[in-house]
């Protein structure tokens, strides 16, 4: 339980960064980037067994590594859009209802069949995704609803649904096929180094054209999130390995953990208001995690 409260903490913790680095007006992507950076030195210093030289010619992960650095900083950079602009619980409920989609993969790859429950927590799933994104609820006019803040409101969770989805089921592959104890330290380390390498190189971009400049607040606050997002990981690793062959119960439990905490910490901390849509869509989205958890 320790470790499953460690990933439920960290990852809300998280969530919560985002918000306040934009109340106090530091760069959220700097402090992405150069949380990135402080994810591989996390990585090489605690884990202690990652040496490039270990790595013989191209991994057959190698190319996957890469593509999920690619998508690991343009979620983070989506996640905290949809944090700053749209509220924490529905960054948190868009981010971890995705698990829904590794799911479809795995019946359509593997051949896995879902019993009941957990098709009506899919189908439940995809309401509250509905609902969270709706916005102003039905009160709202039509010309509010066609507003681009409105769109905003829209797109920015779906994209951040589906691509959290894609993340976690290229890593469900990736770990099925090529991993292993030995490897997989080295895999996601390599991982954040792609993304962060990638940061990197937009950042000095956008500071030679003069539209970013790099700031000791931005690099403080990377190493405040990056140490944070490695042990959230480190966490979750860790409770799958000490539960073996629960995992299919166990992800949920934790992404239900995260979505509950972060909603009632964006409320009591942020005063962040929701329609009763949205509420609804919350609630939803807990009895989906709970029927695909133990379906």
């Amino acid at each position: 339980m320790f470790y499953l409260a460690g990933s439920i903490i960290l990852s809300t913790y998280l969530l919560l960064a985002f918000k306040v680095l934009q109340r106090m007006g530091i760069s959220a992507f700097q402090a992405i980037v150069f949380n990135y950076c402080a994810c591989v030195a996390t990585g090489i210093v605690f884990q202690g067994n990652f040496k490039y030289s270990h790595i013989e010619g191209i991994q057959p992960w190698f190319v996957w590594a890469a593509l999920m650095g690619g998508l690991l900083i343009t979620l983070f950079n989506l996640i905290g859009f949809t944090t700053r602009q749209i509220g924490i619980a529905v960054a948190s409920v868009s981010n971890k209802l995705s698990l829904v989609i590794p799911v479809l993969f795995s019946m359509a790859l593997y051949g896995e069949r879902p019993g009941q429950r957990q098709v009506a927590g899919i189908v439940l799933a995809l309401a509250a995704v509905v609902l969270i994104c709706w916005p102003g609820g039905p009160a709202g006019s039509l010309q509010e609803r066609k507003s681009p803040a409105a769109l905003i409101r829209i797109v920015a969770p779906v994209l951040l649904f589906c691509g959290s989805g894609l993340l976690d089921t290229l890593v469900k592959y990736v770990q099925q096929t090529y991993l292993n104890e030995f490897n997989s330290n080295s895999f996601l380390v390599t991982a954040f180094a792609f993304a962060g390498g990638t940061g990197l190189i937009i950042l000095l971009l956008l500071v030679a054209a003069g539209r970013e400049h790099i700031s000791y607040q931005g690099l403080i606050a990377g190493l405040l999130i990056g140490v944070p997002n490695y042990f959230s990981i480190w966490f979750l690793t860790r409770v799958l390995k000490h539960y073996e062959g629960k995992s299919t119960a166990l992800i949920p439990i934790n992404n239900m953990g995260i979505v509950l905490l972060s909603a009632l910490l964006g409320w009591i901390i942020f005063k962040e208001q929701l329609s009763w849509l949205n509420r609804l869509g919350i609630i939803l989205s807990i009895f989906a995690i709970a029927l695909i958890a133990f379906g």
